[in-house]
């Protein structure tokens, strides 16, 4: 099998020898071993190869980007030649660029093979320790797998990085049954570098499956209120979503982002600090190079509620005027607060501890309503019960000024680290 830089040079080559003016490629080669669980039994075991190249080419301004799954020289050749033609039948535009020279890097983590018998051993051992401690769950489908990644990003200035990573990720789909009720479903998923730890014991997957057991009884809830919400940490990437497509390319480009004029400004409580870690100990399931081509640094997005950052790729800035980003979000890593949970829980004396949130995307000022899934109302600092029929809305943009609490605890998914946070303002509506 030919090596992702081998495919990656090939691939820069033809698009050059097309008369490509610059060119950016990149080649990465797939390893996954994975176990899957259906009906609550393992029922597959199977490794699968995958290529991906993915091709830029710039003419006269003109820019064509296509991508191959297949690495022999006569695919590479075909996708060369398609970047080109789309690029032909493009506008041209100033701010199509590629990175500039950097030094060539190697970079790695995680394990370059599976522990095939630790799987098996993790695998059986949920299952079994599900059965136990929550009889009631039903495990509609879990996967384990391994995947290692290899990529090599070249581009006509000199780029040239190598990267590897092997991390497991764990996946699975539940509800608990009692007789003939059934609860709604959930799902998690994480990522970890090894599998020192039973499954049930990461990223808060006991705590979601004695939810589960408990959201078989579900109440429906009742009238109409503007209250408090604590924001579970498998919930909070909604927020965190949306403030980093406010400031990334589209709409800033657009000019539609409301936080267009914000950098070094207050965008959220000063209790919050945001930070994007893809090349952290914390986050094993990061990334070391940007979509652009740049080496891929950690930054601070939001620090005591203060815009420090842009998610402006080398377009966005050339076409915004503003500094591009030094890297491209996720990997989000959200500074603890001093309050425990149980604390937090206590100070509110009407809302809703929000576990799951089904609905659109917001608008682009931040409005949004959805339907709160798998959640509690809580009042007088209590923890009632679990609720049902209730429909959550508010703006983003106000519940990020309007954080009331952080919390000490955290949950570690492998691809963020984000704790409970409670927040003011939104209208929770039932029945």
């Amino acid at each position: 099998m030919r090596s992702g830089r081998e495919i990656a040079k090939d691939a820069l080559e033809a698009l050059l020898r097309l008369g490509a003016d610059k060119a950016q490629t990149s080649a990465s080669l797939i390893e996954k071993h994975e176990m899957n669980v259906d009906a609550g039994e393992l029922s597959l075991l199977r490794t699968t190869f995958d290529t991906h190249v993915a091709l830029t080419a710039i003419k006269e301004g003109k820019r064509g980007q296509t991508a191959a799954n297949k690495s022999d020289l006569e695919s590479i050749e075909r996708a060369a030649h398609d970047a080109m033609d789309i690029a032909a039948a493009s506008q041209p535009d100033d701010a199509n660029d590629i990175a500039e020279n950097q030094p060539a890097e190697v970079f790695a983590t995680g394990n370059e093979a599976p522990d095939l018998d630790k799987m098996h051993m993790r695998i059986r051992e949920f299952l079994d320790q599900v059965k136990g401690r929550h009889p009631k769950a039903v495990i509609r489908q879990a996967y384990l797998d391994f995947t290692r990644t290899s990529t090599c990003v070249m581009n006509s200035n000199g780029v040239d990085f190598e990267s590897t990573k092997g991390v497991y990720h764990f996946m699975t789909m539940f509800s608990s049954k009692e007789g003939d009720k059934v609860s709604s479903f959930n799902y998690t998923s994480f990522s970890v570098k090894d599998l020192d730890r039973p499954l049930l014991e990461c990223a808060g997957l006991d705590r979601l499956l004695r939810q589960s057991g408990e959201q078989i009884e579900t109440v429906p809830l009742q009238g109409k209120f503007v209250g408090k919400v604590i924001i579970t940490p498998e919930c909070l990437d909604e927020i965190l979503w949306f403030l980093a497509w406010s400031v990334s390319d589209g709409p800033m480009i657009a000019g539609t982002s409301i936080y267009k004029d914000s950098l070094g400004k207050q965008v959220a409580s000063e209790l919050l600090t945001i930070h994007s870690r893809p090349v952290s100990d914390e986050i094993p399931d990061g990334y070391f190079v940007t979509h652009d081509g740049y080496k891929a640094q950690n930054m601070t997005l939001v620090e005591k509620g203060v815009l420090k950052s842009y998610l402006l790729s080398l377009y966005g800035a050339k076409k915004t005027g503003k500094d591009r980003a030094v890297n491209h979000g996720t990997s989000w890593v959200v500074e603890p607060g001093d309050v425990s949970l149980d604390d937090m829980v206590k100070s509110i004396d009407r809302g809703i501890l929000l576990a799951r949130f089904s609905g659109g995307n917001p608008s682009a000022n931040g409005d949004f309503s959805g339907i709160a899934k798998n959640s509690y109302l809580i009042e007088d600092g209590e923890i009632k019960y679990p609720i049902s029929e209730s429909m959550v809305s508010g703006n983003l943009a106000e519940m990020l000024m309007n954080v009331l609490a952080v919390s000490k605890e955290r949950v570690y998914s492998g691809f963020s680290v984000l704790p409970w946070v409670a927040v003011s303002g939104a209208t929770i509506s039932g029945k």
